[in-house]
C-alpha cells in the first residue's frame, strides 16, 4: 500500500483569505502548500474593480511568509453595475484572472451580487472576447426553492442559458455538490470546469447532525445526500480534466460559527491536501491525484503547471485544530468525522 506520494506543487482554485488580522493569520497555510490560488473577492466592501483587486493583492503578498513562493490570482466581484472596460483592462494588465458571479444573497458577503444575469451581458461579452473565465456560485436564491435543490435549479435556470448565450465564455462551476452538477460539467467540458472541496468529498449531510448540530461542517452550498458525495468522489478521482482542486477554505472566528445564526464556511487550508490525498487513496486512485491537484486547473486557466514538488505521507497530520487570529478569537480547522490520515511532509525544488 502506498504511504508516500510526490506530485507537482498544487494550486488552490478557490480560496477565501478575508482581510486585516484574519488575512495575516490564514495566508501562510495556503501559501506554504499551494503555488497559486484564486482569491475570492467577497470582502466588505467587495473587490469590484481592478484597482481594488491590485490593492488587495498587495495586502496578501505582505502576509506571505518570507522565503515562500506564492502567487495570488485575483478576481473581481460581479455586480449589476460592473464596468466592462475596467474588467477588460484589469485582465489585459495582468491584475485580474477571472470574475466571480455571486447570485445576490447566495452566501457570505454576497448582498452586492447579481440580481439579473441579463444586466451583466456587456461584461460577459467582454470576458468572452478576452478569454477571461467566469466563476459561478451555482445556486439560485429564491426562497421557494429548497436549499438542497438550489444547485440543480441553478443549472436549469441560469447556467444552461448562460452557456448557450455566450458560447465562447469559459466558466467554472465552483464547489459542485451534486451528481447533477458533476454530470453537467462533464457534458459541457472543456469550456466548463468545476472545483470540488474536501468537505464535500469526505462528508454528506448526515455529518451535520452527528451527536448534535455540527456548525463547523456548515457551508454553502450545503452538504448533500450520500449519493451526491459518492458521485463527487467518482468525478474527482476519474481522471477527467474538467474537475480540479478548489478547497473553498472559508475562515470565520469560532464564536461566529458556534452562534445562534452561525456563519457558513469551512476553514480547511491547513489540512486540505491531506484530505484530498486520503480520498484518492480510499478510492484506489492515487495515480490520478496529481492531475486533479496540480495539472487540470492550470490547463483550464491556460497556465503552466508548477515545477516544484510536494510530498505527502500517510499516518501523519498537519496543523493545529485551533488557529489563533487575534484577541478577538480563533479558528477551528476542518476535522472530519474520520481522522485525516495523510499530510504534507515537505516541498522541494524540481
Amino acid at each position: 500500500m502506498t504511504t508516500t506520494i510526490t506530485i507537482r506543487r498544487p494550486d488552490d482554485w478557490h480560496v477565501h483569505l478575508r482581510d486585516g488580522e484574519m488575512l495575516k493569520a490564514v495566508v501562510p497555510y495556503t501559501a506554504r502548500h499551494f503555488g497559486r490560488a484564486i482569491i475570492m473577492p467577497n470582502l466588505v466592501p467587495p473587490v469590484t474593480t481592478s484597482a481594488s483587486a491590485a490593492a488587495y493583492r498587495d495586502r496578501i503578498m505582505a502576509a506571505v511568509p518570507r522565503g515562500v513562493s506564492f502567487t495570488p490570482l485575483m478576481t473581481a466581484y460581479l455586480t449589476d453595475t460592473t464596468d466592462a472596460d475596467d474588467i477588460g483592462a484589469g485582465h489585459r494588465d495582468g491584475v485580474l484572472t477571472a470574475v466571480k458571479l455571486y447570485p445576490a444573497h447566495a452566501t457570505t458577503n454576497s448582498s452586492h451580487g447579481v440580481t439579473d444575469i441579463k444586466s451583466v451581458a456587456p461584461v460577459l461579452e467582454a470576458m468572452q472576447r478576452a478569454g477571461m473565465p467566469l466563476l459561478v456560485h451555482g445556486e439560485v436564491t429564491s426562497p421557494d426553492i429548497d436549499i438542497f435543490d438550489r444547485e440543480a435549479v441553478f443549472i436549469d435556470r441560469v447556467l444552461t442559458p448562460l452557456l448557450a448565450d455566450f458560447p465562447a465564455l469559459k466558466v467554472v462551476m465552483e464547489h459542485i455538490t451534486t451528481q447533477e452538477a458533476a454530470e453537467f460539467v462533464a457534458a459541457n467540458a472543456p469550456r466548463l470546469g468545476a472545483t470540488i472541496t474536501p468537505q464535500h468529498l469526505m462528508l454528506n449531510r448526515n455529518a451535520l447532525f452527528v451527536g448534535g448540530v455540527r456548525p463547523h461542517f456548515y457551508c454553502l452550498p450545503v452538504l448533500k445526500r450520500e449519493r451526491h458525495q459518492i458521485a463527487l468522489r467518482k468525478a474527482a478521482t476519474s481522471g477527467q480534466s474538467c474537475y480540479f482542486l478548489g478547497t473553498d477554505t472559508a475562515p470565520h472566528l469560532r464564536h461566529l460559527k458556534e452562534a445562534a445564526c452561525g456563519c457558513a464556511g469551512v476553514f480547511s487550508a491547513p489540512v486540505a491536501l491531506g484530505c484530498y490525498a486520503q480520498v484518492f487513496a480510499e478510492e484506489n486512485a492515487l495515480d490520478r491525484f496529481e492531475a486533479f491537484a496540480s495539472l487540470n486547473g492550470p490547463a483550464f486557466y491556460g497556465l503552466p503547471a508548477n515545477e516544484d514538488r510536494i510530498t505527502l505521507v500517510s499516518g501523519h497530520s498537519n496543523g493545529s485544530a485551533m488557529v489563533p487570529v487575534s484577541k478577538d478569537g480563533e479558528l477551528v480547522t476542518f476535522e472530519p468525522i474520520e481522522p485525516i490520515t495523510w499530510a504534507v511532509r515537505n516541498a522541494t525544488s524540481a
